[in-house]
């Protein structure tokens, strides 16, 4: 259905002057510049024939290229309609229309969502493959300020946290809102006065949907029971609101930089004494944060994750609990590990076999080198103190009889620990030492069959170092890596 056969519009409302309003809350939010490829979403509904006329008349004036994408979801008796009138205006306008169709009903049950949710992913598919094919460049979508104020009331009813109390952003990576600053009676009255039809989608009447209900009851209740304006006054809240949000992520961030240690191989690593110095609203803010940088969405991570996380660091002694999206979170010693959880049957061994001379690359761990060097190369006097290098090692090379391997830890390995050749198990050496147990498997040991000789960054066995007796030594270098 179109405009002229539903609506009737005051026209109190001068066309220049919301023009002008548009266009200096694209100027203010940095939104368009000369050149850009900008890709508009239209429905054919009121708001979106909006934009596009409102972006088409400032495509004279900056100079950029505007494309239009029309998504037929297949659901409605009146959605080839839509699309026919889209397309038509488009031509009438000069401006390039792209036509794609989506099953969003099919996409929402294979995916899991809500009917609503899987429409506006589609959209956003479709939207990023025209801009592909553009070349790159940026996403124009109709949103205005009532949608704002239905988003804020939508996630205060549900629970929100501070960046959903924002509502909806003037700008959002590559996505624009360019009819932001607008109410929707502006946007009604813009199109009557230029007598700018538009089609009317009847699903947006009927209460199926949360918003609808929050559209037709809430926000009218609001405006004429208790403050006219209600949708505007909450508009410049979430305005406020979303400068002290960037403030916090800024806040933030600096925080991560002081508390967090990222890990490619194991996860994320928080350092718990740094971290409680934090205040308690920018440790949760912070938490947060890092799933942000370790999971493909935030939604998912509730309030008493977060609380979780918060108690497991207070408990004594080593702790874990499990999180959305295959992710763990340990605490061991002073630091909180949050990373991939892994099956208990996950011990793959990894093993090189030694040569001397010789040289083994580890990826990502370094380039361990291997050379034998005489007692006189050595220079080596009874009473002289063998040089403590982290990254390079003497042993005695006559006391390994078979063959040295380099690998990963495995169940009985140990070291001698003192002149007496005292043992103790790897495992309890690594725990004394509060090496996290996610770097305990990643760690890379020179042993001969189950007696370590050195673990690297750590210490070497006693029984292999260099005395008056030994004859011949082994080098052992670590260059590059971590």
């Amino acid at each position: 259905m179109l405009f002229s056969e539903k609506f009737t519009i005051v026209r109190d409302m001068r066309t220049e002057d919301i023009y002008e309003k548009v266009k200096k809350y694209i100027e203010k939010n940095q939104m368009i510049t000369s050149g850009d490829r900008i890709v508009v979403g239209v429905s054919g509904g009121a708001d979106s024939v909006c934009l596009l006329y409102m972006l088409w008349e400032l495509s004279k004036e900056i100079h950029f290229r505007l494309v239009a994408v029309h998504v037929h979801h297949g659901v409605r008796a009146e959605a080839d309609e839509d699309a026919a009138y889209t397309g038509q205006l488009c031509q009438q306008l000069g401006v390039p229309f792209f036509l794609k169709r989506v099953d969003m009903y099919a996409y929402a049950k294979e995916n899991s969502l809500s009917p609503e949710e899987a429409g506006r992913q589609l959209r956003y598919q479709a939207f990023e493959e025209v801009l592909s094919e553009e070349g790159g460049g940026k996403i124009a979508v109709a949103h205005n300020n009532n949608d704002r104020a239905e988003t804020m009331l939508f996630h205060l009813f549900r629970g929100s946290g501070l960046k959903g109390l924002c509502g909806i952003r003037p700008v959002r990576r590559n996505i624009i809102r360019p009819l932001l600053c607008l109410e929707r009676t502006e946007i009604e009255a813009y199109l009557a006065e230029k007598e700018i039809a538009f089609c009317i989608d009847c699903t947006n009447d009927e209460d199926t949907y949360t918003r609808n209900k929050i559209r037709h009851h809430i926000l009218p209740y609001a405006e004429t029971q208790i403050c006219k304006n209600a949708s505007a006054h909450m508009g410049e809240t979430a305005d406020i609101l979303m400068e002290a949000e960037d403030f916090l992520q800024k806040q933030t961030v600096m925080a991560y930089d002081r508390c967090v240690e990222s890990l490619s191989d194991f996860g994320v690593v928080i350092q718990l004494p740094i971290f409680r110095k934090e205040e308690p609203f920018l440790q949760k803010m912070l938490l947060l944060y890092v799933f942000e940088q370790i999971t493909p969405y935030r939604k998912d991570i509730t309030k008493e994750h977060v609380e979780a996380l918060i108690a497991l660091m207070e408990k004594e002694g080593s702790r874990e609990v499990d999180l959305p999206y295959g992710l763990t979170a340990y605490k061991e010693y002073d630091r909180l590990t949050i990373c991939p959880r892994k099956p208990e049957n996950d011990k793959e061994q990894i093993s090189f076999p030694v040569s001397v001379p010789g040289r083994i690359e580890v990826p990502e761990f370094g380039i361990f080198e291997f050379e034998c060097l005489s007692k006189d190369t050595f220079f080596y006097k009874k009473g002289q103190i063998i040089p403590e290098k982290t990254y390079t090692k003497w042993f005695d090379y006559d006391k390994i009889t078979k063959t040295l391997v380099l690998r990963t830890r495995k169940t009985g390995d140990y070291l001698t620990i003192d002149n007496a050749l005292r043992k103790q198990s790897v495992k309890d050496y690594m725990v004394n030492e509060k090496i996290p147990k996610a770097e305990r498997n990643q760690l890379f040991l020179l042993a001969e069959e189950e007696h370590v000789l050195w673990i690297p960054g750590y210490r070497i066995s006693q029984y292999y170092k260099v005395d008056e007796n030994t004859k011949r030594i082994l080098q052992v270098q670590i260059r590059g890596g971590r």
